[in-house]
């Protein structure tokens, strides 16, 4: 590929590829220069591996983000008669929050402009899970998007093309390149479409454990800080919680099947941890856009979050009165003995999900929407031998064997009087 005036991608290359830092000049040109063509994927792979490897200054996190934001087009909702508020999850398994969050919080009067995204991999994506729903769409104009947060509240939509474009094609060449865990290009990709996006505040869930890009502390930790620092400078009210992934949340992992499981949650009922993360979540956008006068779990226990549920799907071509798809086949799986189950492993079950169809292998790849599986118990309950443990849900039983064998040796069953708890909530930073 052949140089631009003033600019080499070799040069640039060779400086991160040294350990030098970047100045704001080189960072534009190559942000800029790769989302017009001028830089090609193998120049851009092997400055995603340079950094990957060596790190960013804060300084070049901020000025990679910003060029990454001025790709592309901003969006503006300063014309809403309500604040708005945003939440990102940095994916999970059984995450489906997002779905009962939005309608909560917008029935607080606080605004969700939800930009949402597809699952790869073990981790859900919540576009998936909602297009399990008859008739429901992820493509929405700016303009269809402003219109819905005014007249119903929230909406939960895909990204346009226009927003943040040089992320879309970097995110897609780390998937391949083996780039996706670095920090400073995890924390530039989403924050990125965040503040592109235009909420005034933002509210992160930076998961844990084995089902999460961060397996420790200390990396959700250096994630979380340099996210917030991130949407800090650019003038967003921002805070994260680091919350734990090593137990899938809920009792259901898929795409339909976490629809049900949100619907039950907005009927008052649901799964205590994620009645927990859910009101954690929404009190935190509450009191980023100024509206902690609310209380999330009064609009849960009234049917207004199921209110805005409804009015949210049906603005989006969905019937919420629709019976949700079911898989053809399920198999079942007993508890080996009695006891108490004392460890469900995310990954494990993640992976089985996926393996079940419920996600997708490549970004080409169609989901089943009635794939996934659901557990009968959770870390810390009584089983009993030869009751169910597991059932799982597919279109295909071929592909109930690779999900039997992500299964193994991912639960344990055994005395519980040891057994603690590990808490949801481990840390808040902002």
């Amino acid at each position: 590929m052949a140089a631009e005036p003033g600019h080499d991608a070799v040069e640039v290359i060779g400086a991160k590829r040294d350990g030098r830092e970047l100045s704001d000049a080189q960072i534009d040109w190559v942000v800029d220069g790769y989302t017009r063509g001028a830089v090609a994927d193998e120049q851009m792979a092997a400055m995603a591996m340079a950094i990957t490897l060596n790190g960013m200054s804060r300084r070049e996190i901020a000025r990679w983000t910003a060029a990454m934001i001025a790709s592309g087009e901003r969006m503006d909702f300063s014309s809403l008669s309500r604040p708005t508020a945003d939440k990102h999850s940095t994916g999970g398994v059984g995450d489906k929050i997002t779905l009962p969050l939005a309608p909560l919080v917008a029935a607080c009067g606080v605004a969700v402009p939800q930009l949402s995204g597809r699952g790869l991999g073990h981790t859900g994506g919540t576009l998936d899970k909602l297009e399990s729903i008859p008739g429901w769409r992820a493509a929405l104009s700016n303009e269809e998007v402003l219109a819905q947060l005014e007249s119903v509240g929230a909406v939960v939509c895909a990204a346009g093309d226009g927003l943040a474009p040089a992320d879309k094609k970097l995110y897609a060449l780390r998937d391949v390149t083996g780039t996706v865990p670095s920090i400073p290009l995890i924390a530039s990709s989403i924050m990125s479409k965040k503040i592109a996006e235009g909420t005034g505040a933002l509210v992160l869930d930076v998961k844990v454990g084995t089902g999460a890009f961060m397996t420790t502390v200390d990396e959700a930790r250096e994630l979380a800080t340099t996210m917030v620092a991130l949407g800090q400078d650019a003038g967003v009210t921002t805070v994260a919680l680091l919350t734990d992934m090593s137990t899938p949340l809920g009792l259901t992992a898929g795409n339909a099947v976490e629809v049900q499981e949100s619907l039950d949650v907005l009927a008052g009922g649901g799964p205590a941890d994620v009645v927990e993360l859910t009101l954690a979540l929404a009190r935190e956008m509450l009191a980023g856009a100024g509206r902690d006068d609310v209380d999330p779990a009064d609009r849960l226990a009234d049917g207004s979050a199921m209110d805005v549920w409804r009015a949210m799907i049906c603005a989006q071509g969905g019937d919420p009165s629709a019976a949700l798809p079911t898989a053809r086949e399920t198999q079942v799986v007993v508890a080996p003995a009695s006891g108490t189950l004392t460890r469900l492993d995310a990954l494990a079950v993640g992976l089985a999900s996926w393996r079940l169809g419920a996600g997708r292998a490549r970004k080409e790849d169609v989901v089943q929407a009635g794939a996934g599986i659901v557990w009968h118990a959770r870390p810390g309950d009584a089983v009993q031998e030869g009751e169910p443990l597991f059932t799982l849900h597919t279109d295909e039983p071929e592909r109930f064997g690779r999900a039997l064998e992500a299964l193994e040796g991912g639960y344990d069953v055994g005395d519980g009087s040891a057994y603690t708890p590990a808490p949801l909530l481990i840390e808040r930073v902002g």
